[in-house]
């Protein structure tokens, strides 16, 4: 049995990543590995489309979001942070775990937060210094606007604007720059196409200008370290050197396939996937749907663990279960990544004959034809 993976992270990764990865460890500390990180700090401004420093740090992206809480701000200050699913319900919890002030702007699981939302939490927080906002929320596969919500953010108060792009980059159009984006962070193991283990955060010159007068305890976390080695293509710390090697090759691969391009892949497969779901009867549970991740609705009369013991053990696939209050209620199927149109194709056959054999009724070949159409008149 061929096995697939369809988890929105980790992702598949390219074969030619993983024979890059293979070849024999080389000293951080020399000009072998000094080209290899030079080339890398040069991609990921493309793939994040600024001129400000992308760090790199070893660690998981939630290791990468936490060293922006410890090294911007100090122990008092008020953040306000957007809430609607399992990952920003983490940068809640978070930063009140190092003594910060944080109002929280709920949201049900599903959607996107709004201009007013936004606005009424900075009118009535001036000095908050920071806006925190999930660019793609994995758990729930809804996406927000970023963009213009940092120009919001920008046009009403001083607050930095800090994203979690830790499923959007690569699959979402971000352009850190432009957008007057303050902080964004994402992780290896999602659109970047390498195993877990490594956290990019970008960070503008206001938020370098603010690590200055940040009191919270921090060591290895402390990202004023890792802008001065960054000036000189190093890092502070010893870095997980195969594991850069490999987004070495896979930031190649994005920048020959162009980033604008890679933004439209992804927007395709996630638009004929949900077709093909829509065209079962099936129904989606984003209201504002990511191109990352799409969770449907696990249907009425389906018990999710015989629906994922089918898909998985006897068809190889690998998808995610819903988390929370919405376990085996929904699932999640990832497009994040190295996918074309056939991976969309082979999962919603794959999807049918699943459906079939636990006893859903639906017409054969309705959700492969939607998801046929559906790429078939995109342009």
């Amino acid at each position: 049995m061929k096995k697939r993976l369809f988890t929105p992270g980790p992702t598949p990764i390219p074969e030619t990543v993983m024979l890059k990865m293979a070849e024999p460890i080389i000293h951080h500390r020399n000009p072998e590995f000094n080209e290899v990180l030079t080339r890398v700090n040069k991609n990921l401004k493309y793939l994040f489309q600024t001129e400000q420093p992308v760090l790199t740090l070893t660690c998981s992206g939630t290791g990468g979001v936490e060293s922006t809480f410890v090294s911007l701000f100090s122990p008092g200050d008020t953040i306000i942070s957007v809430n609607g699913g399992k990952f920003g319900e983490r940068w809640v919890k978070m930063p009140k775990a190092f003594g910060m002030n944080v109002v929280e702007i709920k949201t049900q699981w599903g959607k996107a937060p709004t201009a007013d939302q936004i606005l009424t939490a900075l009118k009535a927080n001036p000095a908050a210094k920071a806006v925190y906002l999930v660019h793609s929320e994995t758990s729930t596969g809804t996406a927000t606007d970023v963009k213009s919500m940092a120009k919001l953010i920008r046009e009403n108060s001083s607050a930095l604007v800090c994203v979690d792009g830790i499923t959007a980059i690569g699959a979402h159009e971000m352009r850190f720059d432009e957008w007057g984006i303050d902080v964004c962070v994402t992780g290896s193991q999602k659109g970047l196409m390498i195993p877990p283990g490594l956290a990019f955060v970008a960070v503008s010159q206001r938020a370098v200008a603010m690590m200055e007068s940040s009191k919270m305890p921090k060591f290895y976390f402390d990202l004023r370290k890792a802008v001065k080695s960054h000036a000189d293509n190093d890092t502070p710390f010893t870095p997980a050197v195969s594991l850069i090697i490999g987004v070495d090759a896979a930031l190649e691969m994005i920048r020959v396939e162009g980033i604008e391009n890679v933004w439209k892949r992804h927007e395709r497969l996630a638009t004929a996937l949900r077709a093909g779901v829509v065209g079962l009867g099936l129904k989606l549970f984003s209201d504002s749907p990511s191109f990352a991740v799409t969770p449907v609705w696990v249907p009425d009369g389906v018990a999710w663990k015989a629906f994922n013991k089918v898909l998985k053990g006897e068809i190889g696939i690998t998808i995610a279960g819903g988390q929370d209050d919405y376990k085996d209620k929904i699932f999640r199927v990832s497009h994040l990544g190295y996918y074309d149109e056939l991976d969309m194709i082979a999962f919603v056959g794959a999807l049918e004959r699943t459906l079939s054999t636990v006893g859903y009724k639906f017409t054969v070949g309705s959700g492969l034809a939607a998801t046929q159409n559906a790429f078939l008149t995109m342009k």
